[in-house]
């Protein structure tokens, strides 16, 4: 038996992209059954329960990945890499390179609303695809396709581990050497269409760290990468940089 996607086709591309084989079609249909559409469909099971397996066996397999290729890197190193590859956005990600959208079944209210494209949903079905493939296949044949679809995004997050969230890592470092967490001051300027900020990043009553940028979440996190730099290089007994970027 052959599935039919949302758009009554079948689903050879997703498969070859996922180098599997369901032994049981059943199985991905409903992988594919956003709960919008069984709300329309009465009997039919949505999703949801192969999204919360699918969850799990991502955050299993994207760690595994990570301890074993960097077994020189820290526990909080290793979680930075798992939040960076298991999050809606590179799961979304990964969801349209296999073109998972068109093959997603959507109420005719989310379809409208364009839920194929929505990054949540594509996550959630990617979630319950790897479900299903777990459910099929077993958890060896799981491990197998996750690893295909999120090792070199493991490699590239190591590679970029630094960049990801200064706040957290300037919130972990302060947390640690028992301070007070930071607090961050906001300054604005600029019309709308052009407007620049500026933020400050407190650590006992001193400016840590400043930076700019055009959002606010950019301007504090430029400020939270130069206070965690000054306070790794004041741990390790350098000369901090300058509270700028």
């Amino acid at each position: 038996m052959t599935v039919p996607g949302a758009d009554g086709t079948s689903l050879p591309a997703l498969l070859e992209g996922l180098g599997y084989r369901f032994a049981d079609d059943r199985v991905i249909d409903q992988a594919m059954a956003h709960r919008s559409w069984c709300a329309e469909h009465p009997g039919h099971p949505s999703n949801e329960r192969l999204e919360f397996l699918g969850d799990a066996v991502l955050g299993w397999v994207a760690a595994d990945v990570a301890f074993r290729r960097f077994p020189g890197m820290s526990e909080g190193q290793l979680t930075g890499i798992r939040k960076g590859v298991v999050n809606t956005n590179s799961l979304a990600e990964i969801a349209t390179e296999l073109d998972l959208g068109r093959h997603i079944k959507l109420g005719k209210g989310e379809a409208a609303a364009k839920g194929s494209e929505k990054p949540s949903i594509l996550a959630d079905a990617l979630e319950a695809l790897i479900g299903a493939v777990y459910v099929d296949g077993g958890s060896a044949t799981a491990y197998a396709v996750v690893e295909q679809l999120v090792g070199d995004r493991v490699e590239a997050t190591a590679e970029r581990l630094d960049q990801l969230d200064f706040k957290s890592t300037l919130q972990e470092l302060v947390a640690g050497a028992g301070k007070v967490p930071p607090r961050y001051d906001i300054t604005e300027e600029g019309p709308d269409h052009e407007k620049r900020f500026h933020a400050d990043v407190i650590i006992d009553g001193h400016v840590a760290g400043s930076g700019h940028g055009r959002s606010k979440r950019v301007a504090e996190q430029a400020a939270a990468a130069v206070a965690s730099k000054a306070l790794l290089a004041s741990a390790r007994g350098g000369d901090p940089p300058p509270p700028h970027a």
